[in-house]
C-alpha cells in the first residue's frame, strides 16, 4: 500500500456571509478567475439550516462546487462548502467534519 503525500502548496480562502450572502457569493464567484490556485471555503452563516449553495453556485463559475464530506481532499480551483451542522477541521491536507459544537453562536 503506497502512503498518500502531502504537498500542499496553495492558500485555502474562507468566505463567510449571513442574510444575503448569496447574491455576494455570486458576484464574488463572477469576478474571480477560475485558475487562482486556490481553494474556496465557503460558510455559511445559517450553519443548522441545509445549503442548496453547492446547486446554486456553479451557475456563477467554472470551478468545481462541492459540498466538503469527510476527509474530502483539499483541491486549488474548487469551491467548497461546509454542510449544515458540521464543524470543519483540516488533517494531513483532508477535511474533516465534526457535529456543530455551536449551533447557536
Amino acid at each position: 500500500m503506497k502512503a498518500k503525500h502531502f504537498t500542499k502548496d496553495f492558500p485555502v480562502v474562507c468566505v463567510g456571509s449571513s442574510a444575503g450572502g448569496l447574491d455576494a457569493y455570486t458576484q464574488l464567484l463572477l469576478h474571480l478567475p477560475t485558475d487562482m490556485g486556490v481553494a474556496i471555503v465557503i460558510v455559511n452563516h445559517l450553519r443548522t439550516v441545509a445549503t442548496m449553495l453547492h446547486e446554486i453556485l456553479p451557475r456563477y463559475t467554472k470551478m468545481p462546487v462541492e459540498l466538503i464530506t469527510e476527509k474530502l481532499d483539499i483541491k486549488p480551483n474548487h469551491v467548497l462548502i461546509i454542510p449544515e451542522k458540521r464543524d470543519l477541521h483540516v488533517l494531513n491536507g483532508e477535511f474533516r467534519l465534526k457535529p456543530i459544537s455551536k449551533p447557536w453562536g
